[in-house]
C-alpha cells in the first residue's frame, strides 16, 4: 500500500478482465506508449475499495495489440477476477519529459479550447485515438471532435490550460 495521491497518478491502462487461470490479466492501455509502461520489473498502482494498491509486473506479452500482464501476489483466476475493470495508474513524476510540441493526453484533458478569435469552443474531456490520428473530444452542449494537428491547434498552453484552434471552414458546424 502507499500513501500516494490517486488523483495525482496517470492512467495508462484498464484492465479488461482475466486471462487464463493463472492469475494474468488483458490490459485495455490508456497510453501511446504501451510496449514502455507495460515491462516486466515495473510497478503500477490500482485502487481496491480504499485502498491503492501497488503492482508489480512479473509477466507480460502483447496479443492483438493489448498487453497480457502477470503481477507479484496475483497467482489464481480469482485473484484476476477482482483485477477487472480496475484502472491502473502509474506515478506522475516517472513520466520521461516528451519533445517540444508534443503532449500527454493528460495534460491536454481540461483544457479550454478557444478559436483563435477569442471564441470559446468548450472543455477538453478526453483525447482519443493514436498518436498520429489523435483529436480532441470537446463536451460542451453535445460533443465536438477536433483533430489533434498543427495545422488546427494552432497554440498549446499548458500553464494557462488553454489550446487556440484554427478550425478549417465547416470544421465545428460538421460536428454540431
Amino acid at each position: 500500500m502507499t500513501s500516494t495521491n490517486w488523483d495525482e497518478m496517470v492512467l495508462v491502462g484498464l484492465v479488461a478482465r482475466r486471462h487464463g487461470n493463472r492469475g494474468q490479466i488483458i490490459v485495455n492501455p490508456e497510453t501511446d506508449f504501451p510496449e514502455k509502461r507495460f515491462q516486466v520489473g515495473h510497478t503500477l498502482y490500482t485502487r481496491l475499495g480504499d485502498r491503492i494498491e501497488e503492482m508489480t509486473i512479473t509477466a507480460v506479452r502483447f496479443q492483438k495489440g493489448r498487453p497480457i500482464i502477470g503481477f507479484r501476489g496475483v497467482i489464481t483466476f480469482e485473484d484476476a477476477d477482482k483485477l477487472a475493470g480496475s484502472e491502473l495508474r502509474i506515478l506522475s513524476e516517472t513520466l520521461t519529459k516528451l519533445p517540444d510540441n508534443m503532449y500527454y493526453r493528460h495534460e491536454l484533458i481540461g483544457c479550454e479550447v478557444r478559436t483563435e478569435d477569442c471564441v470559446t469552443i468548450g472543455t477538453v474531456a478526453e483525447v482519443e485515438g493514436p498518436i498520429e490520428k489523435s483529436y480532441l473530444v470537446i463536451r460542451e452542449n453535445g460533443e465536438i471532435m477536433v483533430p489533434l494537428t498543427a495545422a488546427i491547434c494552432s497554440r498549446i498552453d499548458l500553464m494557462a490550460r488553454v489550446i487556440t484552434i484554427a478550425p478549417p471552414e465547416g470544421l465545428l458546424e460538421l460536428n454540431r
